[in-house]
């Protein structure tokens, strides 16, 4: 009878500590969002994801007691608190990259728009030019 206990106990703390991992690895990311590094940012997420499947497959199997299932609930609000801000910062990166892409289409609306008129003035102005030196 104490064997089975024994690998539930293993089973559930080898659960916990893949809960505990993947915090640690949104902290590091939440830390990658407030520093603005974006590129990093992107490249922990895919290992992230692969966490998050490993612990999705194992929390199928395991059963957690009482005291597992608190800890596991708690690991889950802060892994959550994270999550939320990272969200918050990327929502707010998206927003800044869409003004940039919207100035840059403007100016190059405004390029397009100007750039031939400037184009027959500077025909205008080489013409004119040639005319004074032929006088």
């Amino acid at each position: 009878m104490a064997a089975p206990e024994a690998v539930r106990d293993i089973s559930q703390q080898t659960l916990l500590d893949a809960y505990e991992k993947l915090l640690v690895r949104v902290n590091d990311m939440h830390e990658l969002a407030d520093a603005e590094q974006w590129a990093e940012l992107i490249e922990q997420r895919s290992n992230y994801v692969m966490l998050v499947e490993e612990l999705r497959e194992l929390d199928a199997h395991v059963t957690l007691d009482a005291a597992g299932k608190q800890r596991k609930t708690e690991l889950i609000e802060h892994i959550l608190e994270h999550d939320v801000e990272i969200r918050r910062r990327l929502v707010a990166r998206r927003d800044e990259l869409g003004r940039l892409i919207g100035v840059t289409q403007r100016q190059r609306d405004l390029h397009r728009a100007y750039a031939p008129q400037q184009g027959a003035y500077s025909a205008f102005d080489v013409d004119a030019s040639q005319n004074k030196g032929a006088s």
